[in-house]
């Protein structure tokens, strides 16, 4: 069934800052009863980079995040503005937050971050060749970077130590792409 089963009678906007917009959708639900939906829209894209170096190590980064109040393991990350090619704000991303510069990047994934309550589209990297360089945090980031090996890190996921699904899908894309 490829159709779309709801019917959208009215959308509001209920808040909106220069990040996201949270919209209230009036519906007709596919069984034929009214209801709302609500949804997320972000104004950014999801960049997500697996550095790679010739001994099989990467790099991931470390932060304390506000929404889930707790410390988390990522792979490097951030949003890349919708009317700027994705590669270029991912290159940037990696910059930022690792140092690092890239001279192969191979999109390996397209995700839907959480579909059920936004439209936020993310896209996975595997940056290879790499110079190391300096960061270059924002200010809103008080960031640990650590190098370790990429099994290291997949043990990480399988251990539940990484929770982020960006980082998640991303290693596990990469490590079947490998042949870890």
């Amino acid at each position: 069934m490829t159709e779309n089963p709801w019917k959208t009678l009215k959308n509001s906007k209920i808040y909106e800052n220069p990040w996201i917009r949270l919209e209230e959708h009036e519906v007709i639900n596919p069984a034929g009863n009214a209801g709302i939906y609500g949804k997320v829209h972000f104004k950014n894209r999801a960049l997500a980079i697996i550095p790679l170096d010739e001994e099989g190590n990467t790099w991931l980064i470390g932060q304390y995040r506000y929404p889930l109040d707790r410390y988390s393991w990522e792979i490097p990350m951030g949003g890349g503005p919708l009317e700027i090619d994705y590669l270029e704000s991912a290159k940037r991303e990696l910059k930022e937050e690792t140092g690092l510069t890239a001279e192969k990047w191979t999109q390996i994934m397209t995700i839907h971050t959480s579909n059920s309550v936004t439209d936020e589209e993310g896209y996975v990297f595997l940056a290879e060749g790499l110079t190391e360089g300096e960061t270059e945090f924002e200010e809103t980031e008080i960031l640990q970077v650590k190098k370790l090996s990429f099994r290291e890190a997949l043990e990480m996921v399988m251990s539940g130590e990484i929770t982020d699904s960006l980082s998640i899908a991303g290693l596990l894309k990469a490590a079947r792409i490998l042949g870890y």
